[in-house]
């Protein structure tokens, strides 16, 4: 690990907002957002995430979340992807010795078994519309807790299908808080992805309820309050 005085990571944003997905959707929160990703998902809507930020003192950050937040105890960690810097565990010690509840939101293509237990994995499994579902690392299911969550971005039927057949296989509902599905918003290419059409979240609703899907059905509340390109939100 680290010595705290000397790490450093590299900062896209810090932000105090709302929770705008999750089972914790709607609760203040700060967030950390990570520059850096080695996946180019179709439908990524943080792609200036990906070469973005400055590098920071671990304890710069620190000080940076606590005056976005005002003493705001919710933390989540994003990116980007944020398990790619491995100075990212210095930063969670010090937040968790501070006595804050850690979220961190990881792609499924990430090892997680190296996150302090106490900390709560938003982790994504990627969908083959996603364009980088051979990148899930399948050792990741065994390391999830009762205490974490699980993502699906749904861009169309297939993607659902593929999806509820991984729910099945690996009794995620068993495993996990809460797995969760979204569908995916329309997203134009970029300099980096490929973009998606999107699907309507009314079919995603029927298939669920059709099927009784062990399975949370979310939006992204953020995009609702705000303009959905707007940042530090």
């Amino acid at each position: 690990m680290s010595n705290v005085t000397e790490a450093t990571c590299r900062i896209n944003e810090i932000f105090y907002s709302l929770q705008g997905e999750s089972t914790w959707a709607g609760e203040r929160c700060v967030f950390v957002r990570l520059t850096g990703c080695p996946l180019r998902c179709a439908y990524c809507d943080t792609e200036y995430a990906f070469r973005e930020g400055e590098t920071m003192m671990i304890a710069n950050i620190v000080k940076e979340i606590e005056r976005v937040g005002k003493g705001c105890d919710l933390v989540e960690i994003t990116g980007g992807e944020p398990l790619v810097q491995k100075n990212v565990h210095t930063l969670i010690d010090q937040l968790l010795e501070m006595g804050k509840t850690i979220l961190i939101e990881t792609s499924g293509a990430c090892d997680i078994s190296v996150c302090d237990p106490r900390v709560i994995r938003i982790m994504d499994i990627k969908t083959p519309a996603s364009g980088e579902s051979h990148r899930n690392d399948w050792n990741n299911i065994d390391h999830l807790t009762k205490q974490d969550e699980v993502k699906f971005v749904i861009c169309n039927r297939a993607d659902y299908d593929w999806s509820k057949n991984v729910i099945d296989k690996y009794d995620l509902s068993l495993r996990v808080k809460s797995v969760l599905v979204s569908a995916a918003g329309e997203m134009a290419p970029g300099q980096e992805v490929e973009g998606v059409a999107g699907m309507n979240v009314r079919d995603l609703t029927d298939w669920v309820l059709e099927d009784h899907l062990p399975v949370k059905l979310q939006v992204q509340l953020h995009k609702i309050i705000w303009d959905p390109a707007m940042r530090g939100v």
